[in-house]
């Protein structure tokens, strides 16, 4: 019997054409292949329920990994405290701790291709509900008892984003218990654990990018004029992939037009895919998606 690695590379191999020129992929595509992918905590829920088995119906290929602040992934990969196939993360600044020599030369290119706006959501049943409905949020997240969760900047690039709104906000509209809120550490969960805390009825609000919102069904709100933080995601094939060709397949995907379709059904602003670093370590099979060529 042929080794695990050798039954996914043909799999993903057969499929790959079929991803990369008119997908679908031909039929009979079976299962037997694993991608792992290690993505940003705010597409758990696009991941785990949507994108995951879309692409394991289409390739044969299953999907597993998991999913966690950015930057945090980031250290682990680094530190080879886990390996992936396949890097997602919430902010291209996130790359450059992968990137060159002194870092492992885990990530030599990523392509950016998608954005989504922080926002407020809130639990519908919280006792504030109908005030942040008829806001301003920043007005109501100030008042006593209100329970708002965010995430850690150190390892979240979403953390980074809302310690700078809250700060903004208290400065513009003369709010100290912002600024009180930006530098607490009670109300900081991790990313992956935040909309369960919500929907649970642990926090009344909470920060989350917008497909994080849609994808789970809370209501939210925008932050307004003047504050416009994104989340802008990349994707990258890691090295020393264990399985280069089903990460190829999972790539080629995620930005086919099925895959974008998912993707922006679950809320997230599709862009011109942008190729930065070393265009040549593009994988070949990925080229004509990703360059052009």
């Amino acid at each position: 019997m042929a080794p695990r690695r050798s039954i996914s590379a043909l799999l993903a191999a057969a499929c790959l054409a079929g991803l990369l020129a008119a997908f679908p992929p031909p039929a009979g595509a079976a299962g037997g292949g694993k991608v792992n992918v290690l993505y940003a905590g705010s597409l758990t829920t696009v991941m785990t329920n949507r994108l995951g088995p879309a692409f394991q119906r289409a390739t044969g290929i299953s999907v597993s990994g998991f999913a966690g602040g950015s930057q945090g992934l980031a250290s682990q990969i680094k530190g080879g405290v886990v390996q992936g196939d396949v890097f997602i993360s919430a902010s291209p600044a996130v790359n450059a701790s992968l990137e060159g020599a002194a870092n492992g030369n885990w990530v030599s290119w990523y392509a950016t291709f998608a954005l989504s706006p922080l926002e407020l959501g809130y639990n519908p049943h919280s006792r504030f509900a109908s005030a942040l409905r008829r806001g301003p949020w920043y007005r109501v997240i100030a008042e006593p008892g209100i329970q708002v969760g965010r995430t850690d900047p150190a390892v979240d690039p979403k953390g980074v984003l809302t310690v700078d709104a809250l700060t903004r906000a208290a400065r513009l509209h003369h709010e100290p218990a912002l600024a009180r809120m930006a530098r607490s550490t009670t109300n900081v969960f991790p990313e992956e654990t935040l909309v369960g805390r919500l929907q649970a009825g642990q926090l009344d609000a909470g920060f989350f990018y917008s497909v994080e919102a849609s994808a789970a069904g809370i209501p939210a709100i925008g932050l307004g004029k003047g504050f416009s933080y994104d989340a802008a995601y990349t994707v990258t094939v890691l090295r020393h992939a264990p399985d280069p060709a089903a990460a190829v397949a999972f790539v080629s995907y995620l930005l086919s037009k099925p895959g974008e379709a998912i993707l922006t059904r679950a809320g997230l602003t599709m862009t011109r895919v942008s190729v930065h670093g070393a265009r040549s370590a593009v994988p070949r099979a990925l080229r004509s998606r990703l360059l052009g060529r």
